[in-house]
């Protein structure tokens, strides 16, 4: 299947992000995505891999039927499965590395560091289960439970899509209460990223996939007033942005988009959140098509798609490269010009690590034959 060269670009944007956000005290972390929109790289991502899930899925059954697309995905689900069970232990190891190197980090919680070698069956027992999901790989667990209904979910949406978008929506509706009933490790009720809520947008972006040769001919007829409606959408998604960092001088203006909006709910995905990164999606999706695809034909865009094509390996090291990044961060002495350029040469070094690596992984069969023929693995 052909690849698109901007889709890999905003997965590999995405990924970035997602690494930058996750140290507390890095300095890029104040310029990703969720610093000018209501969203933030996890719907970017969710909707992106539901994309990608609905033209697989359209182009695998029409070559090879319907039983090979769903052996497909529910082997994509198994790996996922497998990649949260060896990022959970990568993660904990890890940690209890730079804590015996005395470099401190608050990235991922401390106790895990602890369990890997106190209780190293228990551990990745829970984390299979999924009992337990580790911060920052949580969103794994949502992606094993999502990828693995494909097979039934999906021919479903094929046949009827209108009524599936109805139980789709009903079930993001009373997604909280569903997501209670789920048993797990935290404080609070069920998975931290509600499978219930994330779902509607997941699905969003599998029907995008699937049936984009259909539906953008006639949002096409409608393009300008969607354009319209999306540009204010997003204005309006960074000005309830805008009012939450400015603090207390915009709390009046904070206080009244609040009115309007009530409370935005990452976890299960709240309304304001779904429009927002569809409004998003149209944006760059049609009047900003030509500049991103330009954007993707130059050497940062090369690079980042590099790292979007990475896939599940490119999320692991996100993971690891955020871990390592926050104790570097936290090793930097406050205050001062210094305080400032570290961090930002620490941010930077990082980026261009995930790239080189995310770089290396997917050119492994040029190298990797030859590294076993060296080693006489063969």
């Amino acid at each position: 299947m052909k690849r698109i060269v901007a889709l890999d670009m905003l997965r590999g944007y995405a990924l970035v992000c997602i690494m930058l956000d996750h140290m507390p005290i890095g300095l890029l972390r104040n310029v990703t995505l969720t610093n000018f929109a209501v969203f933030d790289a996890a719907e970017l991502f969710v909707l992106l891999s539901g994309f990608l899930v609905g033209m697989v899925w359209v182009k695998v059954e029409a070559r090879q039927g319907r039983r090979v697309a769903q052996l497909r995905f529910l082997r994509r689900a198994a790996q996922v499965w497998l990649a949260l069970i060896a990022g959970a232990v990568l993660l904990a190891l890890f940690s209890a590395l730079l804590f015996q190197l005395h470099m401190n980090h608050t990235a991922v919680w401390f106790q895990y560091a602890r369990w890997i070698f106190e209780h190293p069956i228990g551990y990745v027992a829970t984390v299979a289960l999924m009992w337990m999901q580790p911060n920052l790989l949580d969103v794994l667990a949502l992606y094993v439970l999502l990828i693995a209904t494909v097979p039934l979910t999906v021919p479903f949406m094929l046949r009827m899509p209108w009524l599936a978008l109805a139980v789709s929506v009903v079930v993001w509706w009373f997604a909280e209460p569903l997501n209670a009933m789920i048993p797990n490790q935290r404080p609070g009720p069920g998975l931290l990223f509600n499978p219930f809520g994330w779902q509607l947008l997941f699905f969003a972006g599998v029907a995008m996939g699937a049936f984009r040769d259909r539906i953008m001919p006639v949002l096409l007829r409608h393009g300008r007033l969607l354009t319209l409606v999306s540009a204010a959408v997003l204005l309006f998604s960074l000005t309830i942005v805008l009012s939450w960092k400015i603090g207390a001088p915009a709390k009046p203006l904070s206080l009244f988009l609040r009115q309007i909006t009530g409370g935005i709910d990452k976890w299960s995905l709240d309304f304001v959140r779904v429009i927002s990164i569809l409004a998003a999606s149209w944006i760059v999706a049609v009047p900003l098509a030509r500049p991103f695809a330009w954007m993707a034909a130059t050497a940062p865009g090369e690079a980042l798609a590099e790292i979007g094509r990475g896939g599940l390996f490119s999320f692991i090291v996100c993971v690891i490269l955020s871990i390592w990044g926050d104790a570097l961060d936290m090793t930097v002495p406050r205050g001062g010009a210094a305080w400032f350029w570290l961090r930002l040469l620490i941010d930077l070094w990082l980026v261009t690590a995930f790239w080189a690596i995310a770089a290396l992984w997917m050119r492994r069969e040029g190298w990797v034959p030859q590294l076993r023929a060296r080693l006489r693995l063969d």
